[in-house]
């Protein structure tokens, strides 16, 4: 789960401090989606990205997404950026094949990087988290295109045990009408009775949740909301995600590749080295047992700086994954194969539905500009 990372299209960084203003920091939220989808507009209308698309472009580029399902009607849905629509999908496919782009596989796009090979552009889909919608419909579209898919699992998600706490969260303030929490040791009442009070309450403590010091802080805290507004979070994965029966079936299609996505899906910066290592290693073990296949990629949870760096970077390498993928925001170049356990990937992005964007992201313009025009962002 990318989550409310540091992605293009999950944010300019506005803090997560606990003394943060959050009024403001609400009405920032709100102006971050009219800025991009204004900046993505102003790259399509002037034509930029057309001249520019030879210095950006790169190689190639790893697409990120989550859900791949039918549009919602809810009013209140804060995880929306984590879902497209299978015609989405299905437009940025067709994009790609008018551009005579390679869709190819992770590790067709290890080789080529590892050997220079950049004959030719390319592009990968990668989804997080191993969700039941990416069979029942991101699969489908990828089969109209012969498109090959790595869908990255959390191995606990896969055992029915693991716990989204995201969705966890907009399901208690879906229900309530207020919600009473302790932020900063105080008890705080956040009003919930309409959408907008509702977003504006799960982003608080959304980001209150990621700010708590270790994981067992987070999930004590959004276990103790699940009890008091009457939510069941131990059966979201189970309800969500594809089972290892299930995960069997789908990795025989040969166009679907598993990854692995650590055991729990933790922030792996905040665990000490032996944690960290536990979780790769043994979520790649869990996955090739059960799958009988390798499971060579790996894509840190949450992805952002402050969930994946160097250290983990050396031990996706030293524990034998060909590629790590992180939610830094960028194309391929060359030089990414010096780098090839922190790939950056580019996110597609529920809140930005619009057709009219998929040349601006192909031609690498908008990943630069956020960029401050780096190729690489691997420290």
């Amino acid at each position: 789960m990318s989550d409310r990372d540091n992605s293009f299209f999950n944010g300019f960084s506005l803090g997560s401090g606990r003394n943060a203003n959050w009024p403001a920091r609400a009405l920032m939220k709100q102006l971050r989606n009219t800025v991009i989808r204004a900046g993505l507009e102003a790259l399509y209308f002037s034509g930029a990205h057309v001249l520019l698309r030879p210095i950006f472009a790169g190689v190639g580029a790893i697409f990120m997404l989550h859900h791949v399902r039918p549009r919602r009607d809810d009013a209140f849905q804060p995880n929306h950026h984590l879902e497209v629509e299978p015609d989405f999908l299905r437009a940025m496919l067709a994009h790609l094949r008018t551009l005579d782009v390679d869709i190819i596989s992770m590790d067709e796009a290890h080789q080529r990087l590892a050997e220079r090979n950049f004959s030719q552009r390319f592009a990968c889909f990668t989804f997080d988290d191993g969700y039941r919608d990416n069979r029942d419909f991101a699969l489908p579209v990828m089969r109209e295109f012969d498109a090959p898919m790595t869908v990255y699992v959390a191995s606990d998600f896969a055992e029915g045990s693991g716990r989204l706490w995201w969705i966890a969260l907009e399901r208690v303030v879906a229900a309530a009408s207020a919600i009473e929490v302790a932020l900063d040791g105080n008890m705080t009442r956040l009003d919930t009775s309409t959408a907008q009070a509702k977003q504006a309450a799960f982003d608080r403590m959304h980001d209150w949740l990621r700010s708590l010091p270790t994981e067992p802080d987070m999930q004590r805290e959004i276990s103790a909301l699940c009890v008091r507004h009457g939510v069941d979070e131990s059966t979201i994965a189970r309800e969500l995600c594809l089972s290892w029966d299930e995960l069997k079936r789908f990795a025989d299609d040969p166009l679907v590749a598993i990854g692995a996505h650590t055991i729990t899906h933790c922030n792996l910066a905040r665990q000490t080295e032996a944690s960290v290592s536990f979780e790769l290693a043994t979520s790649r073990a869990r996955i090739e047992a059960a799958l009988q296949q390798p499971a060579l990629h790996l894509a840190y949870p949450y992805g952002d700086k402050i969930a994946a760096g160097p250290r983990e970077f050396a031990l996706a390498k030293t524990f034998g994954f060909k590629t790590a993928v992180t939610t830094r925001p960028g194309m391929l170049f060359p030089e990414s194969g010096d780098h090839l356990t922190a790939l950056q990937r580019v996110s597609l992005n529920g809140n930005y539905q619009d057709e009219r964007i998929l040349p601006v992201l192909t031609s690498g313009t908008a990943t630069a500009v956020w960029n401050g025009f780096r190729r690489i962002d691997a420290a």
